[in-house]
């Protein structure tokens, strides 16, 4: 089977690990490919994804192979691949537009992005590149806050043909306009918000989902997190941060037993810690009342690297649209979208989001999205991609 092949927007920490993670299965076998999802998507193993193109804004970045790029600084993440060969792709120029907060200038190189001072690509000419390296997938990996930009290489990945995994909290798979035009071009689109593969968005939603089931009343729920990767020092400006947390809170919120008011529920990124580079913390506390009305409360702490976490996901997304390209598939994905991403079209448990992402992997065209149940639905509530 060909290469599948990819294009990368942001050539950060996530690019990093994700690029690093495809060459470290490409040699392995099954039974020794620790830390995969599936190890293999429609006859796609994690070795057969290949970049064709990359574009950053970066001045430590553009210009050179993307092997050499993924290690730049500020990236910060663990190199757990160290041979990478070279690829004969060279990062490009791509747009700053809202991709770059002005408050970031204000720290050390080494913490944050040098934009590059050289002529931005028009759209005519981010689509010829698409086109002419073939690319069949594009991720977007800006930094979260970027509306304009991410808008401007959506509008890039239609008008080229190709499918999109949008891996941040601006709502592009959940808006009901950018749908529908996927939908008409038939063209495969996962979003929006990658959810990590163990992070805290998943871990707080199955302990909401388990008090649930379990008959224990949530009445006040917080998740605080800690990083020192340019996310969270981009998320100190909290203009950029409200998508952010709108995205995660509404994860939790849509697998409880009641709606939590506002006062009663905080989810989202605290704080910028330099020497905490790509690890991040998070803290959830859960209080509740059991039998009797007699009260309890959990409190968890979760360090993982954020970076090869998300890759992770990412790694299953990409396959998963080369799958609904071969077959001819377009539109929301909703499985994977509801499997992977935190602020899917339709939010289900993460019971159901398995079960259909289960089915989805095996079953012929949009026949997954007919059999199962919308959570929301019994819930009495639209669709985010409905409005």
């Amino acid at each position: 089977m060909k290469n599948i092949k990819i294009a990368i927007v942001g050539m950060g920490n996530c690019a990093s690990s994700l690029i690093q993670g495809i060459h470290y299965y490409r040699d392995k076998i099954k039974e020794d490919a620790v830390g995969l999802m599936h190890w293999e998507i429609g006859g796609y193993r994690p070795g057969d994804i290949e970049v064709v193109a990359a574009f950053d804004i970066d001045t430590r970045k553009v210009g050179q192979d993307v092997a050499q790029a993924i290690f730049a600084e500020p990236n910060c993440t663990t190199v757990f691949c160290h041979d990478i060969p070279k690829t004969a792709v060279t990062v490009r120029m791509g747009r700053i537009m809202d991709g770059f907060s002005q408050h970031m200038q204000d720290y050390p190189p080494r913490h944050t992005f040098v934009p590059v001072d050289a002529p931005e690509p028009d759209k005519a000419e981010v689509v010829r590149v698409l086109r002419e390296s073939q690319a069949e997938v594009l991720l977007n990996y800006l930094p979260v806050g970027s509306e304009e930009a991410t808008r401007f290489y959506v509008e890039c990945a239609l008008e080229a043909g190709i499918a999109l995994v949008n891996n941040i909290p601006v709502f592009i798979a959940s808006d009901a306009v950018w749908a529908r035009r996927f939908e008409e071009r038939n063209i495969p689109i996962i979003g929006d918000d990658i959810k990590a593969q163990l992070g805290a968005t998943i871990t707080h939603r199955v302990l909401t989902d388990l008090f649930r089931k379990r008959g224990v009343k949530l009445e006040r729920t917080y998740q605080l997190n800690t990083g020192g990767n340019t996310d969270f020092l981009n998320m100190l400006n909290r203009d950029r941060l409200a998508s952010k947390k709108e995205s995660k809170t509404e994860a939790v919120q849509s697998v409880t037993a009641q709606r939590l008011d506002e006062d009663d529920i905080h989810i989202g990124p605290s704080d910028y810690v330099p020497w905490q580079k790509d690890n991040k913390l998070c803290f959830i506390r859960m209080e509740g009342k059991l039998f009797g009305d007699v009260p309890m409360n959990l409190e968890l702490r979760l360090s993982v690297e954020d970076s090869p976490n998300s890759a992770g996901v990412a790694i299953d997304a990409i396959r998963c649209c080369k799958l609904a390209l071969d077959r001819q598939e377009g539109g929301i994905l909703y499985s994977p979208s509801a499997y992977f991403m935190k602020h899917p079209p339709r939010q289900y448990s993460d019971d159901e989001a398995y079960s259909m992402m289960e089915a989805f992997l095996h079953e012929t065209r949009g026949k997954e999205q007919d059999e199962v149940p919308d959570y929301r639905r019994r819930e009495g509530q639209p669709t985010l991609a409905e409005g």
